[in-house]
């Protein structure tokens, strides 16, 4: 993470123009139309001006936001971070309080639980306008009806929300609990003692296995170091640190941390992940120890220690650590739908109070007029049904549980219950590189690699070795070594020089078995692995760390390094007989097939870089003195280095193009004279005050010149489970994927390749690095003439364009089909999901495994968290929870598909039913002289939203239109869900339009042919209503399931036994007409046929349209089904 400069960003000369500089289209327009030069690139993003339609449209939103914000600030005064001297294992010097060593993935605590629901309810304003409603009916003037009649359905909505938010927080309370549970070894002036993980304190000695807070290494148990996995740190992979006597303080016993005074100086706690300062001393010795500490001396958070053990000194807990500052605050999210039907309520809302305008102007405003139209607001707010929030609530709890017991994606989680819509609206999913990272140690989850590379191919410039030849190699490794051994036996004296004139004929063309060998041995010594060999557990069940107990068998041998590419090379040499068996800070040990053990002093090391792009080494064959150096890199590195060829680069494309990560090998050998001049200039170099970056890499390149090429490797790091497939099915589905990655560049790009992210055919665009607004101008101008091409950019990169090109850079980037970011902190992870969801307004879904995901997650509409060998942290703060990559293709493709459109079917439906009841209720009003007299009472408005269709209408969350396997083999059905036509103003305004029909048909109808019996209307016309609300269900349902026909039938018979234990409820108006039901009229059959023909003319022309629909514009969906 580059931070902002802290001061004016000072721009170069040339560049100074750019501030009147608009992005052309051709380096024509760059370079000639300097007259065109009069706006800025940000200016150009129009923006409102803030009137009074700016107030109206979000305004008044944004102010009250502003306002709650600046009072919590307010009230809540952010403490400033400071530096700390943290003294060993005496957490009680500290001077100043730290925060608690807790996680915490709560969104409420006990006080503002309940208003925090209310608030989150009541800004919707579909539930704001019935709260207004129902405390309408304590003005006696205004009274419609029973107050249950308003307050139980509001209470019974808020009462179905507080439960399941409560739910869903003590969900999180007891995953928050179980991680701060956990039990750690914490040293003490008595001895280890266990410590729950929330009850560790800054300045606290801890035995380091997983690491909750940050820490700093203060004795490993290993001369060699130890191996740590670590999550949220530089490249989040294995980090193999090597420690040498002087920086990490060893200590015999744990009582010799406790009998010495020292203290650890550490900066502020920082967002910056990749750099750390600090001192330690100790002043109880003479003279006094001072050491300086830095990023490679700290273990984060999230760590894992992979092999070895290390005690550490706690310098940072809770809040403070790195994984959570670049953590954003758990937030509410809200589904796309729910935006959508807020809209349309708003719209029932406006067609509501202009039919209550309307009927007051036909009375001719005579009398209290105001007070009528407040009546005409409350008889017709049926418009607007309450029960559309208590529908949709239980269907995405109905959603969550069916995605839970799916077998097909086993360990799925729905953590937030709000948004299973959204899985059926996404355009971006920007995943991490490594949520598919697994070793078997470990949980067997990551993102899209498995961080076990593979060698998959060696090539000698004539022959070339795959997978299925390697026992070629073993068997001419095997052979040179035996002829090598017979010769030192047999001729012990002369070996040595035997060797040294062939390795001094270059010239002679050597054979291929002994290129092999020269590439195998290379191959076996150029690294920085190191070989780890597990203690013994005692008896007692402890580990014992001494030295002599530990077993140094093959089996118990595993390997660090601070690459998993290089743990695979070392790991296939050991595969073809020449085995890696020790290592430490001087010297190398080598194990040949036939049992005999190789000894090399390591003279030099040269580490890779990402200027560099390649490492080296130099060492010594103790047998026969002979010196070599060898190195390896990226091809565009090593090929000015080498001696001259005609096969690497276009051996280079070939396994670049397969996916494979390649590495050019190479060696130089060095007389001793060549070697001692050699390192008089390094030592120099290294001793110079000013620029020894530059001093020292000058004389590292005197000695890479005309290096004999030895081959040319590619290694593959394997995919999880199905990625191609899954990737493949996503892009079918029209979601552009985003890869958001910490690796490096080369590697970044690999696995975009070797994943199937980027296609074979398709080319791929480098962003140039840039470090000012010239070069990222001129970048960007070279960027947008490409077309059709994926973009591979650094973090470095991406922050000088977003500081002045955000606009342009976000525009381009959303054309291509991939977009990769490689080397990304945390936060700029979820400051580019932000940038996505502002500029192109789409739903964007964020996938990844680690605490360094976390942030990403959050800041998505949809955040997906795999349980991995990186915690569960990111599991734990995703809305969703899946436990490999490949089973999200099923839970976008069925369930995000069957919850979208179930939820929009259901919303629709439920609306349909309060107007249909609303127009009922305006003829009547109408033919009754525009009297303000509800026609239905209390019980039956309720019965009616409840027990008579609340069973059928929910039902249709069982609905599906395409069988899971369709819409798997099919994913281009998903392109039709992105583009909301399931639920939009127009087909809102056909169910408007089926309820107008609907409620003047029934109403009329019931007054047209029952006027001998007028009295019966209320009767006549609600079985009516009844029985077209359960037709109409079936007509839309599209797949018939069981509980369907039960819901259907359950129904219609609790409304025939209501009408007849209930009849005085059935007459028109109760009080002032004093009519009841007559319970022998509805069983004559006229009664039976009058109410069949209303029902059948409201209901039997809207199947006719259905079927011929169907039968001349069917939907994509339905000719896949026939």
């Amino acid at each position: 993470l580059i931070p902002h400069p802290k001061g004016k960003y000072q721009l170069e000369d040339e560049s100074a123009h750019l501030d009147e500089m608009p992005l052309m289209m051709s380096e024509e327009g760059f370079e000639n139309d300097e007259s065109d030069y009069h706006t800025l690139p940000r200016a150009r993003i129009t923006r409102r001006e803030r009137g009074l339609e700016w107030f109206v449209c979000g305004g008044w939103k944004f102010l009250c936001t502003s306002c709650c914000d600046w009072l919590i600030n307010v009230c809540q005064r952010k403490k400033e971070l400071k530096a700390r001297t943290v003294w060993l294992g005496c957490p009680e010097k500290c001077e100043e309080k730290h925060p608690r060593n807790s996680i915490k993935n709560q969104k409420y605590n006990v006080f503002t639980f309940i208003p925090g629901v209310l608030y989150e309810q009541f800004k919707f304003f579909l539930n704001l306008y019935f709260l207004v409603v129902s405390c309408s009916q304590f003005v006696p003037a205004l009274k419609i009806g029973y107050l249950y009649t308003y307050w139980a359905p509001l209470g019974f909505v808020m009462a179905v929300t507080i439960a399941r938010e409560a739910i869903d927080e003590f969900r999180r309370f007891q995953r928050d609990k179980e991680m701060n549970s956990q039990l750690y070894s914490k040293l003490t002036v008595r001895g280890k003692v266990q410590v729950k993980s929330s009850d560790i304190q800054v300045g606290d000695l801890i035995i380091v296995e997983k690491i909750v807070a940050s820490v700093l290494f203060i004795s490993v148990y290993q001369k060699v170091g130890c191996g740590v996995e670590a999550s949220c740190v530089d490249s989040y992979c294995d980090v193999f640190v090597q420690l040498s006597d002087r920086c990490s303080f060893f200590f015999s016993i744990f009582q010799d941390l406790f009998s010495i005074s020292a203290y650890v100086y550490a900066q502020k706690p920082q967002l910056d992940i990749h750099s750390f300062e600090g001192t330690f001393t100790r002043d109880d010795s003479d003279p006094p120890i001072h050491e300086s500490l830095s990023i490679e001396n700290t273990l984060w958070a999230s760590t894992i220690v992979a092999s070895g053990t290390v005690i550490g000194v706690v310098i940072y807990t809770g809040k403070e650590t790195r994984s959570v500052m670049n953590t954003s605050n758990p937030k509410n999210k809200v589904g796309l739908l729910d935006l959508e039907l807020n809209q349309l309520t708003k719209a029932l809302f406006l067609a509501l109070v202009v039919l209550s305008v309307v009927m007051v102007t036909l009375q001719g405003f005579a009398g209290p007029w105001y007070r009528n139209l407040f009546r005409f607001l409350l008889l017709f707010s049926y418009i607007i049904p309450i029960s559309l929030r208590v529908n949709l609530d239980m269907g995405k709890a109905a959603y969550g549980w069916m995605i839970m017991k799916d077998e097909n994606i086993p360990g799925t989680v729905v953590r937030t219950s709000t948004i299973p819509e959204e899985l059926g609206r996404l355009v971006y999913l920007l995943t991490d590189k490594t949520v598919t990272k697994a070793k078997a140690l470990y949980s067997p989850a990551r993102t899209l690699t498995q961080n076990e590379m593979v060698f998959k191919r060696l090539h000698l410039g004539t022959v070339s070795y795959g997978t299925d030849t390697m026992d070629e190699i073993q068997s001419h490794v095997l052979n040179s070594y035996l002829q090598v051994h017979s010769q030192t036996s047999g001729h012990n004296p002369s070996s040595a020089p035997l060797r040294r004139s062939q390795s001094s004929t270059p010239k002679v063309k050597k054979s291929v078995s002994s290129r092999i060998h020269e590439a195998v041995k290379a191959i076996a010594l150029c690294h920085n692995v190191t070989p780890v060999y597990e203690a013994r557990t005692g008896i007692t069940g402890e580990t014992e760390f001494a030295e002599a107990d530990q077993d140094f068998s093959d089996e118990n041998r595993t390997y660090q390094a601070s690459s998993p590419d290089e743990v695979a090379l070392v790991r296939w040499t050991e595969s073809v007989g020449l085995t890696l068996v020790s290592r430490d800070l001087a010297s190398m040990q080598l194990k040949t097939p036939s049992g005999q053990v190789l000894t090399y002093c390591i003279l030099q090391m040269f580490p890779f870089t990402s200027e560099s792009k390649r490492m080296g080494i130099i060492v010594r064959d103790e047998a026969t003195a002979e010196i070599t150096f060898y190195m390896k890199g990226a091809d565009v590195a090593m090929s000015t280095i080498v001696q001259y060829n005609d096969w690497l680069e276009e051996e280079c494309g070939n396994m670049a193009r397969e996916g494979l990560r390649t590495l050019v090998v190479a060696k130089r050998t060095l007389t001793e004279e060549q070697y001692q001049d050699f390192e008089s200039r390094y030592s120099q170099a290294k001793l110079s005050i000013h620029d020894r970056t530059l001093k020292v890499a000058a004389v590292v390149e005197s000695l890479e010149r005309e290096m004999e090429l030895l081959c040319l490797t590619g290694v593959e790091d394997q995919l999880q489970a199905d990625v191609r497939p899954t990737l493949e099915m996503l892009r079918n589905a029209g979601i552009k994927i985003w890869m958001l990655t910490g690796d490096k560049l080369e590697t970044a790009t690999c696995i975009a390749k070797s994943s199937h992210l980027v296609s074979r055919t398709q080319d791929i665009h480098i962003f140039r690095p840039v470090t000012n607004r010239g070069e990222a101008h001129l970048e960007l101008n070279a960027f947008r003439r490409k077309h059709d091409c994926a973009l591979v950019i650094s973090g470095d990169s991406l922050e000088v364009c977003l500081r002045y090109y955000e606009h342009e850079l976000v525009e381009l980037a959303c054309q291509c089909p991939a977009v990769v970011c490689c080397r990304c902190s945390p936060t700029q992870k979820a400051h580019i999901v932000t940038l996505l969801r502002q500029h192109t307004r789409k739903r964007t879904c964020a996938i990844g495994d680690g605490g360094n995901d976390v942030s990403m997650i959050q800041a998505a509409d949809c955040g997906i968290g795999i349980e991995g060998k990186e915690g569960k942290q990111a599991s734990l703060a995703a809305d969703f929870s899946i436990t490999q990559f490949r089973h999200i293709g099923r839970l976008l493709m069925v369930h995000g598909r069957n919850s979208y459109k179930r939820s929009a079917a259901l919303g629709q439906f439920v609306m349909h039913r309060g107007l249909i009841i609303s127009t009922m209720q305006a003829v009547f009003s109408s033919v009754f002289y525009f009297a303000s007299v509800p026609l239905y009472q209390g019980f039956l408005m309720v019965g009616y939203a409840t027990i008579y269709t609340m069973f059928p209408v929910f039902s249709l969350v069982l609905d599906q239109d395409v069988k899971p396997e369709m819409a798997i083999l099919y994913p281009e059905l998903y392109k039709d869900l992105t583009k909301g036509r399931s639920l939009s103003f127009k087909t809102f305004l056909i169910w408007v339009l089926i309820s107008i029909y609907q409620g003047g048909i029934l109403m009329y109808g019931a007054l047209l042919l029952f006027e001998a019996e007028f009295v019966h209307v209320v009767a006549i016309s609600f079985t009516a209503l009844i029985l077209t609300e359960l037709l109409m269900v079936a007509l839309t349902i599209r797949t018939w399931h069981w509980l369907m026909v039960v819901a259907e039938f359950l129904s219609l018979g609790c409304y025939v036994a209501s009408l007849a234990f209930l009849n005085e409820y059935f007459g028109i108006g109760r009080v002032s007409f004093g009519a009841f039901l007559d319970v022998a009229f509805i069983t004559t059959v006229t009664f039976l046929w009058k109410v069949s023909a209303i029902t059948v003319v409201s209901c039997l022309p809207l199947y006719v349209l259905k079927y011929l629909k169907r039968k001349l514009s069917p939907p994509s969906y339905s000719k896949l089904s026939s």
